[in-house]
């Protein structure tokens, strides 16, 4: 792929700065080994909790609000992203994330504290507020420390982290459950996460500095996006499950949330160093890639939510098989990201990415296809090829973008993306839960919804009606799912540039 000089900062990128790839070769491993006990932490806290609700409810209560031990640290991740992005860029990587660290120890240990469900949740939200740092500040210290010929390598060690902590959270979850105390589910993070920030105190050693004006930091930006981020992404979380849709809650909350984009885009522009600076959406290439993974988001939804469902009832599988025909994408994607260097540096990041979300679109449309009520093999071969899919997909862009932007904007382009890929998670699981309720509703006389399913699958084998229902439910959910792939291909087919534009050094920085 042709490497193109880029102009200037609001068309282009500006040249590489002087900091990039700040650690020494000899030093890389043990950092790279810190990055990956860090992620492991952010990614294991998502799944570790799920299987650990019976003993906590049972302990502390509170089976109403349960759902919000997800949902607060999701929102909390997902709003601070965009924030310790701009911060890396400003004051460096490092203490950015041993700060992040720092907090999601702290939060663990609160949550091992915890004395009733109301805390319990307090904390969480504390634990999320570190998580966005690791997630963000790792995937760009990724960027730092390898070429643009290398990064596949540690992207594919990072994939393999949240494919195990996929596979491995529950029954870890499950198990520290039932033969020790939920609250070790918290107290396992403190010593990972000490060996983790010893390594990056003692490995990681960014260069100096150019000497100039002292950083001012927009506060009032940070602010303003984390209150904007909660409201709207609170009032998605709970839309058509706490209250309905068009009730005055979520009526409420929308309105407060486009009040506050409209004053925080105010703030930005007035800003001088804004938290999300308008380059982030001028810029073609970071603009187009930002609602392409906003779209992969979205379509995740469908089998990350819905597929154990659909293994449970509509295949009669046990929960723990209905978890492994999930977790086969999970062994592709990690292998398909690392295995796509050799495509994208033929054909380039777009027409790579293309190619990957163009399959999974057709792997999606033909989930409604499946034979009723068919093998466990047939959905599971499908999210194998998926995963594969996706990893041709999600990795050649978020690379791509990365090698469009010097040291000093790399964070903020990174929290970008990984906020979009985020929030698209977020509407999906609103836009898609309300599609297979909808489905349930209108198969069932208006008398069923996910709960009554779920309550179904808990108490015996649920009816002949009821897999009907759930199995059309879940494949229009897969529909919905093939048209966001469809949005994210001609998102990149109509925005994107054919080749992005490399910064000149960028492969071999």
């Amino acid at each position: 792929m042709s490497q193109e000089e880029t102009q200037g900062p609001d068309t282009g990128t500006p040249s590489a700065s002087p900091a990039a790839g700040p650690v020494e070769p000899r030093k890389r491993r043990a950092v790279v080994a810190a990055l990956m006990l860090a992620m492991g932490l952010a990614a294991l806290d998502s799944t570790i909790v799920s299987t650990a609700v019976p003993q906590i409810v049972g302990d502390l209560g509170g089976f109403s609000v349960f759902s919000w031990l997800f949902s607060g640290y999701l929102l909390a991740v997902t709003v601070t992203l965009p924030v310790y992005g701009k911060l890396s860029d400003t004051f460096g990587r490092k203490p950015v994330l041993i700060a992040g660290a720092a907090i999601f120890l702290l939060g663990s240990l609160l949550c091992a504290l915890a004395w009733n469900m109301a805390a319990l949740i307090a904390f969480r939200i504390v634990q999320g507020l570190g998580g966005g740092a690791l997630q963000g500040t790792v995937q760009t210290l990724a960027a730092d420390l390898y070429p643009l010929k290398q990064r596949p390598k540690i992207q594919a060690k990072l994939s393999t982290v949240w494919a195990t902590s996929a596979v491995a959270g529950p029954a870890v979850g499950g198990v520290l459950a039932a033969y020790a105390d939920w609250r070790w589910i918290f107290l396992i993070n403190l010593p990972i996460g000490a060996l983790a920030l010893w390594l990056i105190v003692r490995h990681l050693h960014e260069p100096k500095r150019r000497p100039g004006p002292r950083p001012r930091i927009d506060w009032a930006g940070a602010l303003a996006v984390f209150a904007c981020g909660g409201v709207l992404l609170t009032a998605l979380v709970q839309g058509g499950v706490a209250w309905p849709w068009l009730s005055a809650p979520s009526i409420a909350l929308l309105g407060t949330g486009l009040a506050l984009v409209a004053l925080t885009v105010l703030i930005e522009r007035r800003a001088a160093e804004p938290i999300i600076p308008g380059w982030v959406w001028r810029r073609r290439t970071i603009a187009a890639v930002n609602l392409a993974l906003g779209a992969l988001g979205l379509l995740m939804v469908a089998p990350t939510v819905f597929l154990p469902t659909y293994a449970q009832a509509v295949l009669g599988l046990a929960p723990i098989a209905a978890g492994f025909v999930l977790s086969v994408w999970t062994l592709s994607w990690p292998v398909s990201a690392a295995l796509s260097q050799h495509v994208y540096r033929r054909i380039g990041f777009r027409n790579s990415a293309l190619i990957g979300i163009a399959a999974a679109a057709l792997l999606l449309l033909a989930f409604p296809f499946l034979p009723y009520p068919g093998e466990p093999w047939q959905p599971a071969l499908l999210m194998f090829l998926l995963g594969g899919a996706l990893g041709l997909f999600q990795l050649p862009l978020l690379i791509g973008v990365q090698s469009t932007v010097g040291w000093s904007e790399r964070g903020t382009a990174t929290g970008s993306v990984l906020f979009c890929r985020q929030t698209g998670q977020t509407l999906g699981a609103a836009l898609f839960g309300a599609i297979a309720n909808g489905v349930l509703a209108t198969r069932l006389g208006g008398a069923g919804d996910l709960d009554s399913v779920t309550r179904s699958l808990d108490s015996g084998t649920p009816s002949e009606p009821l897999r009907h229902a759930v199995a059309d439910a879940v494949h229009a959910v897969y529909l919905g799912a093939a048209c966001a792939a469809g949005l994210a291909f001609l998102v990149l087919l109509l925005m994107a540039p054919r080749r992005f534009p490399v910064l000149k050094g960028a492969a071999d920085s």
